[in-house]
C-alpha cells in the first residue's frame, strides 16, 4: 500500500492549514483562486481526468487550488481521479469488507485511511493490521497498550467511529489523547484518562476517566446496556466548543467531556485483552440532527 495518501510515520496535528487543504475541493474560495481563465482552465475534462488519475492525494488538494475547472473536476468524490487513488492507496481487504461501509464516496475513504490509527504512534506490543484500520494487540501479560491516530485536532468538528472485534477483558477505553500522553503501562488499567493529557470512556464498567479520576457514569441514566462486541460507537469531538459526545447507533448518548484544552488532541484506544482487535474509522465532519 501506497503511505502518501495515508500520511508518513507518526501522528501529525490538522489546524487551519491542513483542515482547509483537505476540504478545498468543493470550496468557493479556491474556486475563486484562479477563476477559469488560462491554459489550465481550457484543458478538457478528459484530459484532466487522465493526468489527475495518477496523483496523490496532496497533489490532487494543490490542483483543486489552482482554478475553478480543476476545483470543479475534483469535487465530485466518487470520480475515476478519486477511484484510482483508493485502488492504489486503500488494501483490496478494506475496499471489500464493511468496514468502511458508512462512507459512500472514494474521497472519503481516503480521508479515513488518512486518519486511521498509526501504526508508528503506538505501543509496542499492538500493530496495525494490513487492511489499514484494525488495530490488534499481541498476548502480552500485565500490560495496556494504546494507539494514536495519524491526525490530531486543534480546530473544527470531527467524528469518527470504533468498535471492538474481540473481548474486552477487563479494561478496553475509547476518546482522546495529547502527543504527551503514555501509550503503553504495566498492569491492567485504564491508560486512556490516567493523567491530565488524556480523556476516556472505558466501555467495560461505563466510567469516564480524566487525570486518574473517575468522572462519573457514562451515559448517564439508570441500567446504562453494557457494550457488544461488534456495535460501533461514534465519538463527535467538538474544538470549537471544546467538548467530546459518544453516539451508539442512532442515539445521542450525551456531551461526555467539556472543557477540553486548547491542544492538538488525537483519536485514541487502549486495550489489556489478548489478540483483541479495534477498527476506527474517521467520518468526517459530523451531520447535526
Amino acid at each position: 500500500m501506497s503511505g502518501a495518501a495515508g500520511g508518513g510515520g507518526g501522528s501529525s496535528c490538522q489546524g487551519a492549514a491542513a483542515a482547509a487543504s483537505c476540504s478545498s475541493a468543493g470550496s468557493p474560495y479556491a474556486a475563486a483562486a484562479g477563476g477559469g481563465a488560462g491554459v489550465a482552465g481550457r484543458l478538457p475534462a478528459r484530459v484532466l481526468e487522465h493526468v489527475f488519475s495518477y496523483l496523490e492525494m496532496t497533489d490532487l488538494m494543490r490542483c483543486a487550488l489552482v482554478c475553478w475547472h480543476w476545483n470543479n473536476m475534483l469535487a465530485d468524490e466518487n470520480s475515476e481521479v478519486w477511484r484510482s487513488l483508493c485502488s492504489r492507496s486503500l488494501s483490496d481487504e478494506a475496499m471489500r469488507s464493511d468496514i468502511l461501509c458508512n462512507l459512500p464516496t472514494y474521497k472519503g475513504k481516503l480521508k479515513a485511511y488518512q486518519h486511521a490509527l498509526s501504526s508508528h504512534d503506538c505501543s509496542r506490543n499492538v500493530y496495525v493490521k494490513k487492511n489499514g484500520f484494525t488495530l490488534h494487540r499481541n498476548p502480552i501479560a500485565q500490560s495496556t497498550d494504546g494507539a494514536r491516530g495519524k491526525i490530531g485536532f486543534s480546530e473544527g468538528r470531527h467524528a469518527w467511529e470504533i468498535w471492538w472485534e474481540g473481548p474486552l477483558g477487563t479494561v478496553a477505553v475509547i476518546g482522546l489523547a495529547t502527543k504527551r500522553a503514555s501509550l503503553q503501562c504495566q498492569g491492567y488499567v485504564a491508560l486512556l484518562g490516567s493523567d491530565d493529557q488524556s480523556w476516556g470512556w472505558n466501555l467495560v464498567d461505563n466510567n469516564l476517566l480524566h487525570n486518574g479520576e473517575v468522572n462519573g457514569n457514562f451515559p448517564q441514566c439508570n441500567n446504562a446496556p453494557k457494550y457488544q462486541i461488534g456495535e460501533r460507537i461514534r465519538v463527535i469531538l467538538d474544538m470549537d466548543d471544546k467538548t467530546l459526545a459518544f453516539e451508539r447507533g442512532f442515539e445521542f448518548l450525551g456531551i461526555a467531556f467539556r472543557g477540553l484544552p486548547k491542544a492538538c488532541l488525537f483519536p485514541a484506544v487502549s486495550a489489556v485483552y489478548g489478540n483483541t482487535e479495534v477498527t476506527m474509522v474517521y467520518l468526517g465532519n459530523p451531520l447535526d440532527g
